[in-house]
């Protein structure tokens, strides 16, 4: 009688798997998480570890006494990156992102900024 070496059937399973999809993380962004940056037209640029559904995606500004303000997203860009231009008034400011992941799952953050005056 021959035994099966179930080890190697695994292995083998593995690897013929195809990559595990998985929740869109942020990954990097431009302004960077914390950065101080000068009051104006900004440019935000916030790349995530899996594709993402920009149609579906969302970005809104966020200040103390200020009703949230929506981010028009631009429509270029790969399938992982989120490309957008906010004009950023002085004082502390948080783009918070909310995306849709190939996944089928959402996820959020926040990019908290501090937006100096223009000198």
């Amino acid at each position: 009688m021959r035994t099966m070496n179930f080890g190697w059937l695994a292995i083998a399973g593995l690897l013929l798997a195809g990559p595990a999809q998985a929740h869109a993380v942020l990954v990097d962004s431009t302004p960077a998480i914390g950065a101080s940056v000068p009051a104006g037209d900004t440019a935000l640029r916030l790349r995530f570890n899996s594709r993402v559904d920009r149609t579906r995606s969302r970005l809104t500004l966020i200040r103390a006494g200020h009703d949230p303000q929506v981010i028009p997203i631009d429509p270029a860009g790969t399938e992982d990156l989120l490309l957008a231009h906010a004009t950023l008034p002085a004082g502390p400011c948080v783009v918070r992102w909310q995306v849709l992941a190939v996944d089928g799952h959402i996820t959020r953050g926040d990019v908290s900024l501090k937006v100096e005056p223009k000198k």
